[in-house]
Order: structure tokens, then sequence, then C-alpha cells
């Protein structure tokens, strides 16, 4: 049996009581701050079954995948394969105003990095699962950062 995500979020609001929200109530800095973790959640899946290795290698694949730098990279391979929908999420997420600042980046790319994570978590929570998933392998592919196929 193929694992079904929609299932998975189904499951998870029925168990913590939680009631599908229109997509339109997140604040852009919401949608970043899911898109975060679901980002390094991908990311992470991807390097467990592509490594072999001890925690600590798959740990810095892992950060160099996932630091502001590599999203904002990410973020402009993807730019042109977006809905217009998707863009604004993008577009909402790098123009917040996020109160923080990277020690390790510039503004520039942290302002990316957020729009890129807003935009993951802008199709998360509107359960476009493998629209989010199509769209992190594009861009990592682009960049020639996906692991040599064995």
């Amino acid at each position: 049996m193929e694992p079904d995500l929609n299932g998975f979020a189904e499951n998870y609001r029925t168990l913590f009581g939680l009631k599908k929200r229109n997509i339109r109530e997140y604040s852009a800095m919401g949608f970043a701050y899911i898109g975060d973790a679901v980002y390094e959640l991908a990311v992470r899946t991807y390097v467990v079954e592509h490594y072999n290795a001890p925690v600590q290698k798959m740990h810095r694949i892992t950060s160099s995948l996932v630091k502001a730098q590599t999203q904002a990279a990410v973020a402009d391979a993807i730019m042109d394969e977006l809905t217009p929908q998707e863009a604004d999420a993008y577009r909402r997420g790098r123009n917040s105003d996020t109160h923080t600042r990277s020690r390790n980046a510039d503004m520039i790319d942290y302002r990316r990095a957020t729009g890129l994570e807003a935009l993951v978590g802008y199709l998360y929570l509107n359960g476009e699962y493998e629209r989010l998933v199509t769209l992190i392998h594009s861009g990592l592919d682009k960049l020639s950062l996906l692991a040599p196929e064995k």
C-alpha cells in the first residue's frame, strides 16, 4: 500500500480536533514557520533514503541543503515554474518583516529563503503535497544538489 499524505493529514486533523481553515486565514510568517519544518523534513527524508552514512555526515549534508543560501538558490531556480498563487505566497514570505536575522546569511538570501519556506508552508497547508515535493526536487535538481543515482 502506498503512503497517503491526504489520509495522514485527515487523521491528524481528526485526532487533534483541528478544523480545515481557509488558506487565506494564515499569515505569511505562519506559512514560513510550518514551511521551515516541512522543507527540512523533506530534505532529511531524501538524505536518509539516499545516503547510508553516519548521522554526523547526514547532518552535514542536510545542513548544506537547508541553509538560507541554498534555499534562496532553490527559490531562484524554481521561480519560472510557480503558479500566480504560489508566486504570491513566495512574495508574501519574502517581503514579510521577520524581526530576526540569520547570523550566517545576508539579508537578501535570508528573505528569499523565508519566501521559499512560506511557499512550502502554503503548499503543505493547502494539501498540495505532490506539488510541494515536485518543486523541491526541481530546485535541487537544477542546482545539481541531488545525490548521484546508484
